[in-house]
């Protein structure tokens, strides 16, 4: 079951499906036909000629037979920290998308997953074959991915009750004057750009954790841990406190970085199927390691969060 939330008004579900799912209006008008469509409301009826309208929620149960015509395989560069038969922990460069959506229905990890894995398109999430996390675009790092449409939910509902624990790196404008501390601000989106969020009355509640590890010249490294897993969190909820992350435009930054200086740095959880305590941490990206050499007496980086390759140089 996936969601799909509606940007602008359209004349036709079936046209806004079609668009939103990258799949033909006939195939969309089947699947509208079959009820693998519904709204908040069960009992509403949908038809190919229903109109839609900005902010509209649909939900979507997809046949696996649609992602093995559709999902395209493709060599995408990603590492692979571990590997079972039933999961895996992959280390995502930053720039990569993570599943196929409107804008960006090629060369993401989705794509790269279902080459290396063919068995993983007949997975039953649609285009999302195995994910049960996100990453932004620009965020490097750690996720873990399920091999079997089992484990993956039961992955799901472990993210969900907060039994998996999360950390991350990322480079902040500004010095905290509390090295240490607590942000609970509620988030939910900006009322007025539906593509950010933002801190507001309301909003679900949220909760990240911080710690300041390094900082000189108006510029930090802080550890991250998510108590809850909303939308950019930690990027809303720093750039609330008045410290938006490097690259972060959206949220604030006035530099000239190409990415938003966010890692996924640290996961740990319990095997949903051998019960086995798993702890996986990825060190930085070389990117983050020039950004502190070109500051200006930037003093020591962490050593313990260099890479072997840049450590060896």
């Amino acid at each position: 079951m996936i969601e799909i939330v509606a940007k602008k008004d359209y004349e036709r579900l079936d046209v806004f499906l079609s668009e939103e799912l990258d799949i033909s209006r006939t195939r969309v008008k089947h699947l509208i036909d079959d009820k693998n469509i519904r709204t908040k409301k069960k009992s509403a009826v949908l038809k190919a000629s229903t109109k839609v309208l900005a902010g509209q929620k649909f939900f979507a149960e997809i046949p696996s037979s649609l992602n093995i015509e559709y999902l395209k395989a493709e060599p995408i560069d990603f590492g692979v920290v571990y590997e079972d038969e039933y999961l895996l922990v992959v280390d995502k460069p930053s720039g990569i998308v993570v599943h196929p959506a409107p804008g960006n229905w090629r060369g993401t990890l989705v794509n790269g997953l279902v080459y290396r894995y063919p068995e993983m398109r007949e997975m039953t999430t649609w285009l999302r074959p195995g994910i049960v996390q996100r990453l932004d675009a620009g965020t490097s790092g750690l996720m873990v991915v399920a091999k079997k449409q089992k484990v993956s939910q039961t992955l799901q509902t472990m993210f969900q009750n907060r039994k998996i624990d999360k950390k991350y790196i990322a480079l902040i404008h500004g010095c905290p004057k509390r090295k240490e501390g607590t942000i609970s601000g509620p988030v939910d989106r900006d009322p007025n750009n539906f593509l950010k969020m933002c801190v507001i009355e309301g909003g679900k509640p949220s909760k990240t954790g911080y710690k300041v590890l390094w900082s000189k010249n108006k510029v930090s490294m802080i550890v991250c841990k998510l108590f809850t897993g909303r939308m950019h969190q930690i990027r809303v909820h720093m750039s609330a406190l008045g410290y938006p992350l490097l690259g972060d435009f959206m949220y604030g930054a006035k530099d000239e970085f190409a990415r938003v200086y966010l890692h996924s740095w640290q996961l740990e959880f319990t095997h949903p199927v051998t019960e086995e305590k798993m702890l996986f941490t990825q060190k930085v990206t070389p990117d983050f390691v020039k950004v502190i050499a070109g500051i200006k007496d930037g003093g020591k980086f962490p050593k313990e969060l260099l890479r072997q390759e840049e450590s060896n140089s």
